[in-house]
């Protein structure tokens, strides 16, 4: 089975569940931002849970469709369109072959995730067939899709098709919201900031700036926030967030120059030489990575232990969701 890219939108990549054990090197390990949706789209369609699938940004791609297939749409609220008739998200979806299947732009959130049943037929490369794109790694050619590509699909077999009208109980769906506060545990170089920068910081009102992209999200409109002075070591920059150069966690926080708060995500470096104020903690990821540009952000301190608490729901939540669509 093949699909054939008519429109690639905005930007889409093939992603699963990441390649992880590379961070090391300098491979990031790219995969879906939005893990929960992502793993909610293949379970409708009986695929295993971490199954290759598009990540559609803001703006979904138009495809042909070889044979019949069986798909699911997920995430962000764009409204999938066969064959110019709006269908259902969140629900197994028969498409036949020859027809064709676009997307409205998304109403609220950023991400939508398109699986199809098989998944889709990319090489593995270090384990993953996620796309990093900086690299040039994984997915279909290390690439976003462009209008012309054939994506291939694995094969099925019939008895697939009877999960066609599975859909996901209102509990269980993406929470899309236009205003969150993200969980963060402060790390290490938080003493570069005053006190009082540190407050400001948790107490001010950001928005996502147009700089958000699965490297990271720059936010705004925020006060500048005050560094305690010091002479800079030997190695490190004479900005006064500069330091000699560290691991950057996924979700970690860099503020340089104390003005614009850049969140990494799936796709970043692995280190540098800016402090990172602290980590936002994964499931809060998820959520970050489905807001679109201007749309606003708090941070909310918490600990390591509060955390993995949070971790431990955000999996329970995902194994009542894997229970419901087996």
């Amino acid at each position: 089975m093949t699909i054939n890219v008519i429109k690639p939108g905005l930007a889409t990549t093939v992603q699963d569940a990441g390649r992880e054990g590379y961070y090391h090197l300098g491979i990031p390990p790219s995969g879906a931002l939005d893990p929960y949706s992502m793993q909610m789209a293949n379970l409708l369609v009986g695929n295993a849970a971490d199954d290759a699938v598009l990540e559609m940004t803001l703006l979904g791609p138009e495809l042909h469709f070889s044979s019949d297939a069986l798909i699911a749409v997920c995430g962000a609220a764009m409204t999938p369109i066969v064959d110019n008739q709006p269908a259902a998200a969140h629900s197994a979806l028969y498409i036949r072959a020859g027809q064709h299947l676009r997307f409205a732009p998304a109403r609220q959130g950023s991400r939508g995730y398109l699986a199809i049943a098989g998944g889709l037929d990319v090489p593995r490369i270090l384990g993953s067939r996620s796309t990093y794109t900086l690299g040039a790694l994984g997915g279909f050619q290390g690439r976003r899709l462009a209008a012309g590509d054939v994506l291939n699909v694995q094969p099925v077999n019939a008895d697939r098709f009877r999960r066609e009208g599975n859909t996901v109980p209102e509990v269980l769906l993406p929470v899309l919201e236009k205003s969150v506060t993200l969980r963060l545990v402060p790390g290490l170089y938080i003493h570069r900031l005053t006190d009082a920068a540190v407050d400001t910081f948790f107490a001010d009102d950001w928005y996502v700036s147009t700089e958000a992209d699965r490297t990271g999200y720059r936010l705004k409109g925020g006060q500048p926030l005050a560094f305690n002075p010091r002479t800079p070591p030997f190695g490190a920059g004479s900005d006064p967030s500069n330091i000699v150069d560290a691991c950057y966690p996924i979700g970690s926080v860099q503020v340089p120059g104390g003005l614009e708060p850049i969140v990494l995500l799936r796709d970043a470096v692995s280190g540098g030489g800016y402090m990172t104020l602290g980590t936002v903690i994964s499931p809060d990821l998820a959520i970050l990575g489905q807001l679109q540009p201007n749309q606003h952000v708090r941070f909310m301190p918490v600990t390591l232990e509060e955390a993995l608490v949070a971790r431990r729901q955000s999996q329970q939540r995902l194994a009542q969701l894997a229970n419901v669509l087996r």
